[in-house]
Formats: C-alpha cells, sequence, structure tokens
C-alpha cells in the first residue's frame, strides 16, 4: 500500500495556487464546501457524472483507471493544493477514472454549476483556469509518451523522476524520495508487472542509477535516468506524479 510521503521542507510543486493569482484563487476558494475522506474512500466512480472539481486541502488522493481484465493502473497522485477532476464542454459527461483517497483526505468540493458562474463573470480568472487546464493535459500527454515511446525501462526511470521532482529532498549522495512505493505500485503506474519492475529496479542499482535505505528510494544518478527514457526537461509542474 502507498504510504503518506513526508512533508518536503521545500515543496516542489504548488498546485493550482501556481497557476492562478492569489486574488482568482480567493475566488475558487470562495466556491469550495469542505468535505473529509477517510482513508480508503472513494471520491468518485469510472462512469459517475462529472459535475465536480475537487481541491485537495490536505492528504494523498489515487486516480486509477480499471481494465476490461480487471487490473487497475494508477494514473496521478494528487496532494495538498492540487486540483483535479474533469471538465469537458459536454454537460452530461462521466469521469473516466476513479479517485480514492490513500490517507485521510480534506477536500475542496466544487460544483461544475459554481465554476461556470465564476468562469462567466471574471474573464481573467477565465484565462488562467484554461491554463491550469492546458496544463494537467500537457501532464496527461507526457505521461502517455512514457507508456508508449521508450518502453518499460524507460517508462521506471521517468516515473522516478517524477517521484523526484514531486518527493525528493537532498541528502548526501543522492536524492531521496519520500514516498515509500512497492514495486507492484510502481508496475501499477507504468502498465508493468511487478517482476518486470523488480527486474528493471535490480538493473537500475547494478549501475549505480539508484539505491534504497530504509525502504525510500534514493536518486544516485540523475542523468542514467534522463538518458533512458530521454527525458524532455519538461518543468516540475508537469514532470510530477
Amino acid at each position: 500500500m502507498i504510504q503518506a510521503a513526508e512533508k518536503p521542507a521545500n515543496p516542489k510543486v504548488s498546485g493550482i495556487a501556481s497557476v492562478l493569482s492569489p486574488d482568482n484563487f480567493d475566488k475558487l476558494k470562495s466556491i469550495m464546501y469542505d468535505k473529509t475522506f477517510e482513508k480508503g474512500a472513494v471520491l468518485f466512480w469510472e462512469g459517475d457524472p462529472a459535475d465536480k472539481l475537487f481541491f485537495v486541502r490536505s492528504g494523498l488522493v489515487r486516480l486509477t483507471k480499471t481494465t476490461e481484465g480487471g487490473r487497475s493502473f494508477t494514473f496521478h497522485l494528487f496532494r495538498d493544493g492540487d486540483l483535479f477532476g474533469q471538465i469537458d464542454p459536454f454537460k452530461d459527461s462521466t469521469h473516466i477514472f476513479t479517485a480514492e483517497a490513500m490517507e485521510r483526505t480534506h477536500a475542496g468540493v466544487i460544483q461544475r454549476k459554481d465554476l461556470e458562474v465564476l468562469l462567466w463573470q471574471h474573464g481573467d480568472f477565465a484565462i488562467e483556469f484554461v491554463q491550469w487546464m492546458g496544463m494537467m493535459n500537457r501532464m496527461t500527454q507526457m505521461k502517455f509518451r512514457d507508456f508508449l515511446t521508450f518502453g518499460k525501462q524507460g517508462a521506471l526511470c521517468s516515473l522516478l523522476i517524477r517521484l523526484a521532482n514531486t518527493y525528493g529532498e537532498p541528502e548526501e549522495g543522492g536524492l531521496r524520495i519520500g514516498l515509500r512505493l512497492n514495486h507492484a505500485e510502481m508496475a501499477d503506474m507504468i502498465g508493468a508487472t511487478r517482476e518486470c519492475v523488480s527486474r528493471i529496479f535490480g538493473q537500475l542499482k547494478r549501475d549505480g542509477a539508484i539505491d534504497v535505505k530504509n525502504g525510500h528510494i534514493v536518486i544516485k544518478n540523475m542523468n542514467y535516468l534522463r538518458n533512458t527514457c530521454r527525458c524532455e526537461f519538461c518543468p516540475n509542474d508537469i514532470c510530477r506524479l
């Protein structure tokens, strides 16, 4: 099971607040209502009406997709400061993912109808909100690139870079990742088997690219990972979980 990450001293990603101005961020918060989800609670299922957005005040939420064979793939992890949900031009659209709380999560819930009023009333807010939608779309595109372009080793190396950008903290000899993931969980994030991840992980350790200390992954050679996945050096708000 994914374990709660240690809170970095200097967070790498500031979520929606990195896109909205302070004034527009306050406008967005003004239409939220608070809701708490206990660990394991589902915020929405695949097929539920896509009529809300969720702002993570504290906690961790996993976005998953289930295949016809019943396997669940982890597509995103959302943490403090992140806004997520499905917004598209179709009024009766439904969610294509399932969102599950991985720890006790406090969220601000935004009704679609309230958001639409805000977008109509404030043009500057609408422009910044479209920028956020573009950022989320780019994140999804780059993850599909990871899945399809450079094999499972490239996908795993890209995942490790994303983990470092989101949860990494410098330490002697490398970059320590605060979020603990086992091989099965990493496999669910790149569309591989646990055995495949274990094999590639072992090779990365032998090559001196990574290490494991007290259950935490330590990145020792970032250039090795970047060369393997043909890193495009995207900004950290794109290259993240």
